[in-house]
């Protein structure tokens, strides 16, 4: 933990528990056709104005799945030289346990920033 954010006041209960929903709406995706962009779309939406905390993670979330949706794409192309189910299969662990930490370390207090994303949203 870095002496920044030893510094910085905890957020709340409720605004630490919004900003971990918005992380773990993504899952949603495993049963509802692109859940992983709906959910954090939606409660980020709702709740943006509530907390800057809520919003710094529902935008932070969205546009990691946002990346991650453009990478399936791509995966799904080179599927046809077959290399893209192999990259298909490491990206879905990947997102699945990125997202699982985002969720965690907002539910914590503490901004989680995912690696390797393109932040379309700011």
């Amino acid at each position: 933990m870095s002496d920044e954010q030893e510094l910085l006041p905890k957020p709340s209960q409720e605004v630490r528990q919004w900003a971990m929903f918005c992380h773990l709406s993504a899952l949603l995706g495993i049963w509802i056709p692109f859940g992983t962009l709906i959910g954090p779309l939606v409660l980020w939406q709702m709740k943006r104005e509530t907390d800057p905390f809520i919003d710094a993670q529902g935008k932070e979330a969205l546009n990691f799945q946002i990346t991650v949706a453009i990478a399936s794409m791509i995966c799904f192309v080179l599927m046809l030289v077959l290399i893209g189910f192999v990259l298909f299969g490491l990206l879905a662990i990947a997102a699945l346990v990125l997202t699982i930490i985002g969720g965690v370390k907002a539910n914590e207090g503490f901004p989680y920033r995912y690696p390797f994303t393109w932040r379309l949203i700011k």
